[in-house]
């Protein structure tokens, strides 16, 4: 279980980011982390994968704990080793490798006969990436980059893997597919899922439990029925009123003071 206890986070010495984070997510479930751009989502991935020394940042108060082992003082790399794997956002692949070589960095670490073996489990989950396996990274279509960096964090064998806006920039069929794909990989490899994502909708349309965050704080958590009922949500986050019509942001100060949690 990871669970981060009212955690903290400073750029720079100076930028307080996050405000006494806290969150659990359950060992085999998928964990929703949403919000719009700016709330703090991104920074709580990398507070707890150990890559926030990248950007200068650091946690400064409060503490990560992975099976009740502490992990905020340790190095991506030794993270990484318990099983912790980020898939960043972006779709950031290597270009100049293959899409085969590029899922092959992500089991760098393992024995080649057991990368090999999820080599095959990938291409079960992306039957379109086997098709373009031997085709050039940084000339796939941006659906195949998603794929093939989700594909690449599945090769890890992690046992927490962390999604990064998923579906960005993407087609809605598209993204339709790809998150069916994360709830059966869920479902049949019994790995725990932490998602980051702005789309609210798809996001809870898999997911066990939820935290919508705002301004650096976790402001309302529940489960996935809980939150996709809570009117809040729905107005504010799927742009529906209460009953269910899409709704106009014309008047965003009315919105604003209407918020419960603020």
């Amino acid at each position: 279980m990871l669970r981060l206890n009212n955690i903290e986070v400073t750029y720079l010495n100076v930028i307080r980011v996050l405000h006494g984070v806290s969150l659990e997510v359950a060992d085999g479930a998928i964990i929703a982390l949403l919000g719009a751009n700016g709330a703090g989502k991104t920074t709580t991935l990398q507070a707890i994968s150990g890559l926030l020394h990248t950007v200068e940042g650091e946690v400064t108060d409060g503490s990560i704990e992975w099976d009740g082992e502490r992990t905020d003082k340790r190095s991506a790399q030794d993270i990484s080793k318990l099983g912790i794997v980020q898939a960043l956002e972006g779709r950031r692949v290597f270009g100049h490798l293959t899409a085969e070589e590029n899922l092959m960095v992500g089991a760098h670490h393992r024995s080649r006969a057991a990368a090999r073996e999820d080599l095959e489990m990938v291409y079960h989950y992306f039957p379109r990436l086997k098709d373009v396996r031997h085709n050039t990274g940084g000339y796939l279509s941006g659906g195949e980059q998603q794929m093939l960096v989700i594909g690449r964090a599945m090769m890890a064998a992690p046992k927490l893997m962390m999604l990064d806006e998923p579906s960005l920039g993407l087609a809605p069929m598209l993204v339709e597919e790809i998150y069916e794909i994360i709830n059966r990989f869920n479902s049949e490899q019994k790995t725990s899922v932490l998602l980051v994502e702005q789309n609210v909708r798809i996001a809870l349309s898999i997911s066990h439990y939820g935290y919508i965050m705002e301004n650096g704080r976790a402001v309302l958590d529940g489960t996935a029925e809980f939150l996709s009922n809570n009117e809040d949500v729905k107005e504010f986050y799927m742009g529906l009123s209460a009953v269910g019509k899409k709704k106009s942001y014309r008047a965003i100060k009315h919105y604003k003071r209407r918020k419960r949690w603020l």
